[in-house]
């Protein structure tokens, strides 16, 4: 889906979520105490929000939210996000990715 592919380059943090997950919550969270600014796409919320989520399906995301993106490069969901949080390369991606400054 080419729409996907610009949705995911557009912005250097962007994060494929549902309001009825308590793991895309702890993602966003996550992120936004950083002091990351990423594009969230609400699946659930969205027109298309179905169409896009079989979309992340066929990139081998499973499950299919949370999912990150990061300078246009698939990270993954909760677990990838966390593993890279914890030691403590999830902070350089950010930086080189744009998104982070400090």
């Amino acid at each position: 889906m080419e729409n996907l592919q610009k949705m995911i380059t557009e912005k250097s943090v962007v994060i494929f979520s549902k309001n009825s997950c308590c793991m895309s919550h702890t993602i966003k969270t996550l992120f936004l105490d950083f002091g990351v600014n990423p594009t969230i796409y609400e699946l659930d919320e969205i027109n298309r929000g179905r169409e896009i989520e079989q979309a992340l399906a066929q990139l081998g995301c499973s499950p299919t939210v949370p999912v990150v993106f990061i300078g246009g490069q698939l990270v993954g969901g909760a677990n990838q996000v966390m593993s890279l949080h914890l030691n403590r390369s999830l902070v350089p991606m950010l930086k080189r990715a744009g998104a982070l400054w400090l």
